[in-house]
């Protein structure tokens, strides 16, 4: 039922808090088989999941859109792969699904597949019924709907894979911030949390800045030192220093900061360690609106807040509730 489904995340959210030293050698583990997940992004992570998903009164109103196995009638099969970016990135949809009471099988992603595995053993222990709620697999099949996040390129094999089934299917996307030059230094500082956060590795973070002609960068780069300790990350810097010395083979202006190097391009992508920016007059020209997750500024999401989503933020504003109703 679904108030044991909640009742069950609930109890999840506590096992997280109460950082037992079993979670806590699981998180530690989660780093060794992937560099990027520091601990320090690990439990940015955990902690965003606990606020803003697993909050017990907003989890009650979110779930209450859902229709549920029970009212359905009948248990469906969604598969879902996942990404693995950033910790965890695929908890939105296996909660989602969970609360729906169908059967999800789940194609872990090999660069997040310790954190989710784990707390899915805990989900196990707290009710047996989830061991056939929740099933990770290797292949998906004999799924009567499908959730998929990728690559561009993985895109068009789902795509295809899936064709003959109800699906959505995520591909590459990136955010942008708009400036207009009289930032505080407050502001700047929490644009550097939507730049650098997850060692903008995740399609939430910024990888361009949209300034006004004669922007000063002075400021910006100032603030930026509050991610100076990146550097010290061996697959952080050896990014800048790999960029770094493209710029200067090519000649190619650039500014730096020594922890990120801005650099004048019109892609809304850019490298680790790269920030990319483009100049407008009157109005910033965003082209490519489709690989636009989120844009940040001051008529727009607010600065740091690029990593907060709450659970009605869905991916690519593709509502997940409204898509296993429709089944």
């Amino acid at each position: 039922m679904l108030n044991e489904r909640i009742e069950n995340l609930l109890q999840l959210k506590s096992y997280i808090i109460q950082n037992s030293e079993a979670w806590q050698t699981v998180k530690l583990n989660a780093e060794r088989m992937n560099g990027w997940f520091t601990q320090a992004f690990i439990e940015m992570s955990l902690s965003h999941i606990c606020k803003h998903y697993l909050d017990e009164n907003e989890l009650i109103v979110y779930a209450s859109q859902i229709e549920t196995e029970e009212e359905k009638g009948r248990t469906m099969t969604i598969g879902i792969t996942m990404a693995g970016n950033i910790p965890l990135v695929g908890f939105h949809d296996f909660l989602t699904v969970y609360l729906s009471g169908h059967t999800q099988r789940i194609k872990l992603s090999s660069k997040d597949n310790v954190l989710l595995t784990h707390l899915i053993e805990i989900l196990y222990t707290l009710d047996d019924k989830n061991k056939s709620l929740i099933i990770v697999a290797e292949m998906l099949k004999n799924c009567d709907a499908y959730i998929a996040t990728g690559s561009n390129s993985s895109a068009l094999y789902f795509e295809k894979y899936f064709a003959r089934f109800p699906h959505i299917i995520r591909k590459n996307k990136t955010s942008v911030a708009v400036l207009n030059g009289q930032e505080t230094s407050l502001d700047l500082e929490q644009l550097a949390d939507d730049v650098y956060q997850y060692f903008g590795l995740g399609c939430r973070n910024v990888s361009k800045v949209f300034v006004p002609q004669g922007y000063d960068f002075v400021p910006l780069l100032k603030a930026f030192n509050k991610y100076d300790h990146l550097k010290n990350h061996n697959k952080y810097r050896n990014n800048y220093d790999y960029h770094l010395a493209i710029f200067i083979l090519n000649n190619q202006y650039y500014m730096s900061n020594e922890s990120l190097l801005l650099s004048e391009n019109e892609s809304n992508y850019s490298s680790i360690a790269v920030l990319n920016y483009s100049y407008y007059t009157d109005t910033p020209l965003i082209e490519h609106q489709e690989e636009i997750q989120a844009i940040i500024g001051v008529d727009y999401i607010p600065f740091g807040k690029a990593q907060t989503p709450t659970l009605t933020d869905f991916a690519d504003g593709v509502n997940t509730i409204q898509f296993l109703n429709s089944l």
